[in-house]
């Protein structure tokens, strides 16, 4: 069966959360949350990530407040606040090696992901840093995002999905996404596809510097 990993990145949602949580474990599903750190200082919020920890979904972290790509920052000390406030925030929640992923606008996978202070920071943190090929923009098509993943999981060979738990309506959608590709006979797994991850544990491993802004 071809594989297909799910992440969730913005949350978390009071709203959206369970409701995500609930969907998946009906699917016997377990994906990655990658949230935004000033969040969790809700501790609402942050009992959510620690429920979905206790269901076996992975906590990552994606900038303490989510402003602009780290790329698109001229100031050198951003990287230490966004990538390591945010990390404080998850604490016991995390990983051994710590999950990153960047913001990118709309998805774009380019040289505006990191600056070269947000690289370094990552690699001397020990962080696995975790990329995308697939954006369907559930956050702009609430009702049409599922069509626009199921083309996007046929067409790459093992598809890195990103959804976004936040409070928009389209995770009304996540069951008939789930049941869709099991009809296709695609199973959703939480390992990250390779060509996804090009920092593993603070080790380069894949091309990076495509992402650095010069």
């Amino acid at each position: 069966m071809k594989k297909v990993t799910l992440s969730f990145d913005n949350g978390p949602d009071p709203d959206t959360t369970p409701q995500v949580l609930d969907v998946l474990a009906r699917h016997g599903v377990t994906t990655t949350f990658f949230v935004v750190g000033e969040r969790l200082r809700d501790p609402g919020r942050r009992a959510l990530c620690a429920r979905a920890r206790a269901e076996g979904h992975l906590i990552g972290n994606h900038t303490y407040s989510h402003i602009m790509p780290l790329g698109m920052s001229t100031n050198p000390d951003l990287p230490a606040w966004e990538i390591g406030k945010a990390q404080d925030l998850i604490g016991t929640l995390s990983e051994p090696a710590p999950l990153f992923r960047p913001s990118g606008a709309l998805g774009a996978l380019n040289d505006t992901l990191f600056n070269r202070q947000a690289l370094d920071y990552l690699v001397a943190g020990g962080y696995t840093c975790v990329l995308w090929n697939a954006v369907p923009r559930d956050w702009d098509d609430p009702k049409g995002w599922v069509d626009r993943a199921l083309d996007m999981c046929e067409q790459q060979s093992w598809p890195l999905v990103v959804l976004h738990d936040i409070d928009t309506g389209a995770m009304d959608s996540l069951d008939c996404f789930l049941g869709e590709l099991a009809q296709r006979d695609m199973t959703v797994v939480q390992k990250f596809p390779p060509d996804c991850v090009p920092i593993v544990g603070g080790r380069i491993v894949g091309p990076v510097e495509r992402y650095v802004a010069a």
